[in-house]
């Protein structure tokens, strides 16, 4: 077996979509027997699924990585545990021995609630729990904020005035790592140096939250193998599950007799957004 783990100097790099390098380790009988620093070669999660697949790795192991990535790794048959942080080699070993949590898709700034539909999940609504950023967000270096475990609130509203989600109606603060990459990066830089208290409005462009769509992140399956798809329409939102049983938030993009294609953009890619932002509180 082989693992692959993004990496920058000794750690688990946060941001699959930005990596540079990854460390492969050839695995025997649930031990390392050798590794090797490869170069990443390219950009782009299709681009970086392609080159673990060519390298016949079996595992990926990253810290941040969003739902169209998912989607390209899932299409190469790779098995994903995101979410680690800290020491490379000791996330390995953890993986090794069972212990390490895979968190999927974690850049994303909300998360879905949905109901089974056979093998799918229709989405119920976007509830403003931050997870992450997007594919290819980054930690934000500078601000007082930055390393801080931040509670806020926040109303996000499309540039018609439309609001599509509130923390104010859920009488619940955020609560995150200002800097960790968690959030989206826009959203992340503002709090960076917010005063406790301070209530700060921002426009966001794609490129500071969800990014512009993605052409890569759409795929097509056959739907003899996705039971239940038949039903299933043009425009509506689903959560599919993987080869290893991860859900994976997708729309509907198209569909003939034979098979379905799905868009695993994340549903706020290319939009522009607006929040107002309030910080009430900031601990080391």
């Amino acid at each position: 077996m082989k693992i692959a783990v993004t990496y920058e100097n000794g750690e688990v790099f946060q941001h699959f979509g930005h990596t540079e390098t990854f460390k492969v380790y050839e695995v025997q009988d649930g031990r390392v027997v050798s590794s090797e620093i490869v170069g990443a070669d390219g950009n782009g999660h299709g681009a970086l699924a392609t080159l673990l697949a060519d390298r016949a790795v079996d595992v990926l192991i990253c810290g941040g990585i969003g739902s169209g990535a998912q989607a390209a790794l899932a299409e190469q048959r790779i098995e994903l545990c995101a979410g680690a942080s800290g020491s490379a080699d000791k996330a390995v070993a953890a993986y090794l021995r069972g212990e390490l949590v895979n968190t999927g898709a974690n850049c994303d700034h909300h998360h879905e609630e949905g109901h089974s539909c056979h093998d799918h999940e229709e989405g119920q609504g976007c509830h403003g729990h931050a997870d992450g950023g997007c594919d290819g967000c980054h930690g934000i270096q500078h601000g007082k904020n930055v390393g801080k475990k931040v509670r806020t609130h926040y109303r996000g509203t499309f540039n018609d005035g439309t609001q599509f989600d509130s923390s104010y109606d859920r009488g619940e603060p955020l609560e995150f790592v200002c800097g960790a990459g968690m959030m989206i990066p826009g959203f992340d830089a503002a709090v960076a140096d917010m005063e406790v208290g301070e209530i700060r409005q921002v426009h966001l462009t794609p490129a500071e939250a969800y990014g512009e769509a993605d052409p890569e992140a759409f795929f097509s399956i056959e739907l003899e193998r996705l039971p239940g798809a038949e039903t299933l329409a043009v425009g509506q939102r689903v959560y599919i599950r993987n080869a290893y049983g991860q859900p994976i938030p997708v729309k509907v993009a198209a569909r003939d007799e034979k098979t379905i294609t799905f868009d695993a953009n994340h549903e706020m890619a290319g939009k522009e957004l607006n929040f107002t932002i309030e910080l009430v509180e900031a601990a080391d």
